[in-house]
């Protein structure tokens, strides 16, 4: 299963590569957030998900490490998510900028050809 997590978090990460060095300006803003989707799952899955555990100690136990789940991937991913769609938010509004002022969306500024 971490090889086809792997391969899978890889594909996402190249895709979204590819999608940064076309020459339109939405398919570059497609290409970052797919390259966020593809770090935030590497986190996630670096952080050992566990089934079945509790993330905080219930009332009255024992603090016992192993038994719980480790929040502090969980959190850095939520973290990543809403400065992503903050971000995307930002880009989206100077692409639809960029876009009324040059008269094209290509990442130069001119259509090739002209």
């Amino acid at each position: 299963m971490e090889t086809v997590l792997a391969l899978g978090i890889g594909i996402v990460f190249a895709s979204g590569i590819w999608l940064i060095l076309r020459p339109r300006t939405f398919q570059v803003l497609i290409g970052l957030m797919l390259m966020s989707y593809a770090v935030n799952l590497f986190i996630f899955a670096m952080g050992r998900l566990a089934v079945d555990r509790p993330p905080l100690t219930p009332a009255g136990a024992v603090p016992d490490p192993a038994a719980l789940a480790d929040p502090v991937p969980q959190a850095l991913v939520l973290t990543a998510i809403v400065i992503g769609f903050a971000t995307t938010a930002l880009y989206l509004v100077v692409m639809i900028g960029a876009r009324g002022l040059a008269g094209t969306d290509h990442v130069d500024g001119e259509e090739p050809g002209e």
